[in-house]
């Protein structure tokens, strides 16, 4: 129903390419890459001491490869909300399609790395550690970075992720589960123009953002999808806080320039010619998300310590929620 044709060829156009994205410096980075995240998951699987399950996939991709990844993973994710778009409104499919590809040609500039879990029905793909060749071969020479702790810093990160999901038996199926939730309740509901409109106003009379820190698709979200943006956000606020500590907390002990790779990239989250559309599209949130974790993440260590963290991995009854996220002690006193 959603012509995601249009998606990758708006994506593709947006993102643009390197120069040296199809040469032998691309072809060294897929050639060292596999023992690069080999090297990384042994380390977090010291640090966070959960158990991996087998071996991911290393890919080295474009800019283009990788959007039209996230496109062909997009199309599963929304395949039971398509007939209720394109009943709704024939042409919300294309505007869905277009705001998609923008949305990933965007993110294809900046993307470094990505781990792929596994989706249900998809035999081809997931359980994958994605580098983006032409975006780590542009930071490092842009910033001077050392290729060879470059190149392990960001695979920290994304092995991180891959162990939360492999090594926590139930948490797939969560996430899944919330998506699938998600997207089958973002069915257009009537009267929800006057409700937003509404919402607007309110907003400018009170001065606050128009677009809060969740995006259009906040904005226009339900009642109940609101509820579920907020399990959403405290998930995800959880895992990246997790994985970036463990990534920095290993790179401040093996790599000399981790200080200042980090110190750049935060820096680089920080341009004011990527903020207005971060906040359209909702990816403030996930900005946001790094540094709300990694507080609750470190305040947890300095109230209970490294081991009490692990009590997060016990079920979903255990994983903090968004207040909890902002107030760790609210945790801390419910669960640990």
């Amino acid at each position: 129903m959603i012509d995601w044709e249009v998606a990758v060829r708006v994506a593709t156009r947006l993102a643009g390419t390197y120069p040296l994205e199809d040469t032998y410096h691309s072809d060294l980075l897929a050639r060292d890459a596999p023992g690069i995240v080999a090297d990384a998951a042994q380390m977090v699987e010291a640090e966070t001491r959960l158990a991996s399950v087998g071996s991911p996939e290393v890919a080295v991709v474009t800019r283009r490869q990788w959007a039209e990844t996230n496109v062909a993973v997009f199309s599963r994710l929304l395949a039971p909300a398509e007939a209720a778009i394109k009943k709704t409104n024939p042409l919300a499919s294309r505007v869905v399609a277009a705001e998609m590809g923008a949305l990933l040609g965007f993110l294809a500039r900046k993307v470094l790395g990505q781990y792929e879990l596994v989706l249900p029905g998809d035999s081809d793909n997931g359980d994958v550690v994605y580098l983006v060749g032409a975006n780590v071969l542009s930071m490092e020479r842009s910033n001077q970075f050392r290729p060879e702790e470059f190149r392990l810093w960001i695979a920290l990160h994304e092995c991180a992720h891959r162990l939360q999901f492999v090594g926590v038996p139930w948490l797939r199926g969560y996430f899944l589960d919330l998506v699938s939730e998600l997207v089958a309740t973002a069915v257009p509901e009537p009267g929800r123009w006057a409700r937003v409109m509404a919402e607007v106003r309110k907003a400018n009379t009170d001065g606050e953002p128009l677009i809060g820190e969740t995006g259009v698709f906040g904005l226009f979200a339900s009642t109940s999808q609101k509820d579920l943006l907020e399990r959403v956000q405290a998930l995800m606020s959880l895992l990246e806080g997790h994985g970036h500590v463990v990534m920095d907390r290993i790179g401040r002990r093996e790599l000399s320039s981790q200080q200042r790779m980090a110190a750049v990239l935060k820096q680089r989250r920080k341009d004011p010619r990527t903020q207005t559309f971060l906040r359209i599209s909702g990816l403030e949130m996930k900005m946001r998300q790094y540094e709300q974790g990694e507080r609750f993440v470190l305040a947890v260590e300095r109230e209970a310590g490294w081991e009490t963290l692990d009590r997060v991995w016990q079920g979903p009854e255990s994983l903090p929620t968004l207040p909890e996220i902002n107030e760790p002690s609210l945790w801390l006193t419910r669960v640990a």
